[in-house]
């Protein structure tokens, strides 16, 4: 039961939570940092310092990230409903400073792979609680608006951590230099974990104005996965969409080397991707509470199948650099979109826990993509991988613009 006095002072909002909202947007910005660290340079590091010929031996990097990630984000939402968000957080930060350990005292490429196992941790418990957190603090009518803030922060971490240690390993090394900022990047992550307000009483208040059914795990994973056609809708789009990410992780360095092109001019394509996929999102999210969650979702599946096949097409700088973006666009219509919409269906109080499948399932993408890249790549050739995966994306927004129901309610 929540007080009388606690009710009438906890309030939902944007507005009304703005401190605590705005600190958790700072929080996520430096989470998704963490993943920038790795995505110009690591796979260039499987190629040149441990001279990994094996396409897919150079992307069990991200094979370890995405099982880890998925499989921890399933557990995550559960500790979370039952211990809270604050505490999942704060041992998210901790578990992330072996990240750049591992990686810049990695001496077989194995320990690359072990580090993606806990950097695939620190994802799932930091990066799950800050979109659990703000959705616990906003209205109904705000829940797209608030997570696509809070993707937009992370992904524009991800991307301008991306260009800066893509720069610091072209002016000094692949290893250790641009890793080092990893250490910054934690160490300001676990402070203002450590500052910010806990969202229990805005979730306890959600979950007594709203009538409980209760599900058994098993239950809600199999709901979430496949009963449910809006929220396996949901799942389908967000493991296609991983997926392709997985494979762009990859395979897009090595497909813009291969084109003749610098480090540096690499590392600005790849870093347009998550820019325009971080800043996109400011809009997408507040217009998905508009307009509704079904469009956006089918129309931004089919613009990252089409994105990709730009890419391949393309030619020039300027071309494959629009590309880039326009994946960003394709994947920032989808990102926050999903996640508004299986909020709008789960019930407060097993929220998380359904989040948790749904971002279970979707991280899962990141190895599957990595996965079925590495193969194509070493069986037919990159090209023929990165069109082929580009099919899969596709294929999920034919299925949900049949599958899928409205789920916004005005």
């Amino acid at each position: 039961m929540v007080s009388e006095s606690k009710t009438a002072a906890v309030k939902h909002g944007i507005k009304e939570n703005f401190g605590t909202f705005s600190l958790l947007l700072i929080i996520n910005l430096f989470v998704g940092s963490m993943v920038g660290l790795e995505r110009t340079v690591l796979p260039l590091v499987g190629e040149q310092q441990f001279a990994l010929a094996s396409t897919s031996a150079a992307l069990s990097f991200i094979v370890s990230f995405g099982l880890s990630k998925g499989f921890v984000n399933y557990f995550a939402g559960q500790i979370a409903d039952r211990l809270g968000r604050k505490k999942v957080l704060i041992l998210g930060w901790i578990i992330g400073f072996f990240v750049p350990l591992l990686v810049i005292a990695a001496h077989e490429w194995w320990v690359i792979v072990a580090a993606n196992v806990f950097l695939g941790i620190n994802q799932a418990l930091t990066w799950s609680m800050t979109v659990n957190m703000k959705v616990d603090l906003v209205k109904a009518n705000q829940r797209g608006l608030a997570i696509g803030l809070n993707e937009a922060a992370g992904y524009v971490g991800l991307s301008l951590a991306a260009m800066l240690s893509g720069y610091v390993a072209a002016s000094y090394s692949l290893r250790p230099e641009p890793f080092l900022l990893g250490f910054v990047f934690i160490a300001i992550g676990l402070i203002l974990s450590l500052t910010v307000r806990s969202t229990e009483e805005h979730l306890r208040l959600q979950s007594v104005q709203q009538e409980k059914i209760s599900l058994k795990a098993s239950e809600i994973f199999w709901l979430a996965s496949w009963r449910d056609r809006n929220l396996s809708s949901s799942t389908l789009a967000g493991i296609a969409t991983n997926l392709k990410d997985g494979m762009v992780w990859g395979l897009l360095p090595l497909f813009l080397l291969m084109q003749g092109l610098s480090v540096e001019k690499s590392g600005l394509i790849i870093a347009a991707y998550p820019v325009a996929w971080g800043c996109f999102q400011l809009l997408t999210g507040y217009l998905s509470d508009r307009v509704g969650r079904k469009q956006l979702i089918v129309a931004g599946m089919i613009l990252q199948a089409a994105a990709i096949w730009w890419i391949l097409l393309s030619q020039t700088f300027p071309l494959w650099f629009t590309g880039s973006i326009l994946l960003g666009l394709g994947t920032a219509l989808v990102y926050p979109t999903l996640q508004a919409a299986i909020s709008d269906v789960a019930q407060p109080h097993m929220r998380a826990s359904i989040m948790g499948v749904y971002r279970f399932w979707r991280d899962i993408g990141y190895a599957l993509g990595a996965i079925l890249a590495g193969l194509l790549t070493d069986f037919i050739n990159i090209y023929w991988a990165m069109g082929l995966v580009a099919l899969l994306p596709l294929l999920a927004g034919i299925s949900a613009s049949v599958r899928m129901k409205e789920t916004l309610l005005r």
